[in-house]
């Protein structure tokens, strides 16, 4: 029987500052979809359930590329299941995977049920992992009273990258920043855009867009050790 990745996406579906629509991205779930979709079974929740955001601009960021737009042709982000409906299932799964978009950093970053799950599913000795804006969902997890991401290396969207995007400003808050505050080990591809993931255990981490495939392709690995 083929191993189980809860993929758990943003129900947030809006840059509140600027009224701006968001999501989550395309390329962030597609690519790693293609790398996983052989070697395991992927159910997909989020917050609210039902429809989970797509953000608009990375569907039209992405319509060359054809792994997303194969994706888009499935449409298994329209029909999640609620991420409360799992609390105290890690048993079922292999992994849990966060793909990014700005969403994140409105509804999973503080939401009880996402961390609940991604404490459970570490102190199970599962994989927890996440690319671009997903690592957000770490920030206020805790094992043993202790952050979890305190000392231990990780990546995500950087402070450049936001910047570059033009919405350093709208954030809430920055996810470099946010990471470091709980005691994160901060890695990063040595230009932005660049491809990254690091492995830190259970912990499996991309850094922005171009890291999607490559996470795919670590999370595999780790769920076939």
């Amino acid at each position: 029987m083929a191993p189980k990745v809860l993929v758990v996406l943003t129900s947030a579906d809006k840059i509140v500052k600027l009224d701006k629509p968001t999501g989550w991205y395309l390329p962030e779930l597609a690519h790693p979809y293609d790398e996983l979709s052989s070697k395991a079974d992927l159910v997909l929740a989020s917050p609210k359930g039902g429809v989970a955001p797509l953000d608009p601009s990375s569907v039209e960021a992405f319509k060359n590329d054809d792994s997303s737009q194969k994706f888009l042709e499935k449409k298994l982000w329209e029909n999640t299941q609620p991420l409360k409906d799992f609390v105290g299932r890690s048993g079922e799964f292999a992994a849990l995977f966060y793909p990014g978009g700005h969403g994140p950093m409105y509804d999973l970053v503080d939401d009880k049920d996402s961390i609940a799950l991604i404490e459970e599913f570490y102190k199970a000795g599962k994989i927890v992992s996440a690319v671009c804006h997903g690592p957000i969902v770490f920030a206020n997890a805790k094992i043993d009273g202790k952050p979890l991401v305190e000392g231990r290396e990780v990546t995500g969207f950087t402070n450049e990258e936001e910047t570059q995007v033009g919405l350093a400003e709208a954030m809430p808050f920055l996810l470099e920043d946010r990471l470091k505050a709980v005691g994160a080990k901060w890695s990063q591809a040595d230009a932005a855009w660049g491809e990254k993931v690091v492995v830190d255990g259970q912990i499996i981490t991309g850094q922005n867009p171009a890291s999607a495939k490559a996470i795919g392709v670590a999370l595999a690995k780790a769920i076939e050790a």
